[in-house]
Formats: C-alpha cells, sequence, structure tokens
C-alpha cells in the first residue's frame, strides 16, 4: 500500500482510495451528522446547488452550510457539528466554502472516498488498512491554498498506517508530530472571523466517533455521503 497527502484540492489525481480531510469543519460535521442519525449528506459545491437539490427532493432536508465561516443567509443552519447532534430531517443538504468541494473533486478522481477527520481518526485510518489500496489524503485546504490544520489531521491520519509513504506523506507526519496536543494542531492555523473557539475545541477530540462516511452517489449536483 502505497500513502499520499496532497495538500490542497487542485493536487488532487486519481487514487483507488481517498480520504478528504477538511477538519474545520466539513468532514467533522458530516461525521457528527451521520453519527448523530442523519441518513445521509449531500455535498454541494455552490450555494445555488444546494437550494435546487433541496426543491428537487420529495422529502424534508435540512440545508446547511457556510462561507467563510459565516451562515448562509436563508439556510437552517451553519457548518458547526454541535448543530447537528440532534437530527431534524434524514436528509443533510451542505455546501461549504473548502469541505464538500474537495469532496466532489474526490468523487470525480477516486475509486472510493471516504471521509476524515479527528473525530472518527481510528475508525478510518482502520478502514483505509482493511481496503489495502493506494490511498490519497486530500486536504480541502483554505479557498485553494495549503492549511496546516488540515496537514495535521492528514499526518495523524497516515501515522496510523502500515505502507510505503510519499515525500507529502512524510511531511504530513512531521507537522502531525510537532503538535503533541490535537487542539495546537488545529490551532496552528490563523483562523478569519472570531467565535470558532468551541468549534475547535470540538473538532479537536480524537477517535470519540466510530463511523467512516463514504461517498455513494450523485444525486444530480450533490455527493451523496452515507455510513455503508
Amino acid at each position: 500500500m502505497r500513502l499520499h497527502v496532497a495538500f490542497t484540492p487542485a493536487e488532487a489525481a486519481e487514487s483507488p482510495v481517498a480520504v478528504v480531510v477538511d477538519v474545520m469543519r466539513a468532514t467533522s460535521t458530516i461525521s457528527q451528522a451521520l453519527a448523530s442519525g442523519y441518513r445521509r449528506v449531500l455535498c454541494c459545491a455552490e450555494i445555488d446547488d444546494a437550494v435546487a437539490v433541496r426543491d428537487s427532493l420529495d422529502e424534508p432536508a435540512v440545508l446547511g452550510g457556510e462561507r467563510n465561516a459565516v451562515l448562509i443567509e436563508g439556510f437552517d443552519a451553519g457548518a458547526s457539528p454541535r448543530e447537528y447532534l440532534e437530527p431534524r430531517a434524514e436528509t443533510l443538504i451542505l455546501s461549504t466554502t473548502n469541505g464538500t468541494r474537495s469532496i466532489l473533486t474526490a468523487a470525480a478522481h477516486c475509486g472510493e472516498v471516504l471521509l476524515g477527520s479527528l473525530l472518527n481518526l481510528e475508525a478510518v485510518a482502520a478502514a483505509v488498512s482493511r481496503r489495502g489500496q493506494h490511498t490519497t489524503v486530500l486536504c480541502a485546504g483554505f479557498q485553494g491554498a495549503f492549511a496546516i490544520d488540515d496537514a495535521y489531521c492528514a499526518g495523524r491520519i497516515v501515522a496510523l498506517l502500515d505502507g510505503d509513504r510519499s515525500d507529502a506523506a512524510k511531511a504530513a507526519e512531521v507537522i502531525a508530530r510537532a503538535y503533541p496536543r490535537p487542539i495546537d494542531g488545529i490551532h496552528a492555523r490563523t483562523y478569519g472571523p472570531p467565535g470558532l473557539e468551541e468549534d475547535i475545541a470540538w473538532c479537536s477530540q480524537v477517535s470519540v466517533l466510530g463511523v467512516v462516511p463514504r461517498f455513494t452517489r450523485m444525486v444530480g449536483t450533490a455527493a451523496e455521503i452515507a455510513l455503508v
């Protein structure tokens, strides 16, 4: 098994297995939502796509998302994992600045797409290990650029796996080792708007969820993520 880390979505390449990481906050939030009882999450790149998907469904759905960490006007909820502890429908439709776009990128290029975060760290590493295939950890980054919090989480995933490592995978492990406390690994990134302290603390929890979200199919323009 060969392990690689793509530090930005632009570096995404074909891979038998991909693990998308947007630790603050999309992949953490999706993991939490599915662990809390949502049946599926439909990930959309654009706000208009999310609204159109909501309007096309024959069932109630929660419309959630953010742009630059701010709740999208007219949406039911933002992108904090703490907002999805109690399901309000079976389906969550989510659109975020970086994470949902990265999930769609991975779905277009890779054979199987899993979602990773610190919250489900051991579960997703175990899932990759069972597959035993070449795996790329795809960091969502921030607006196309490198983000150290995602690189930190990627390094934590790689550290739990056996296999040949690319230089990028080795670099991610170095970043992970630089921050013994998970919250410091996330705080290493400079965040824009204030008010994310509680989410940072929440997303810094390690292996508190046993779920492995997985891309299952496209629903219109949305990538469906569920527990399989």
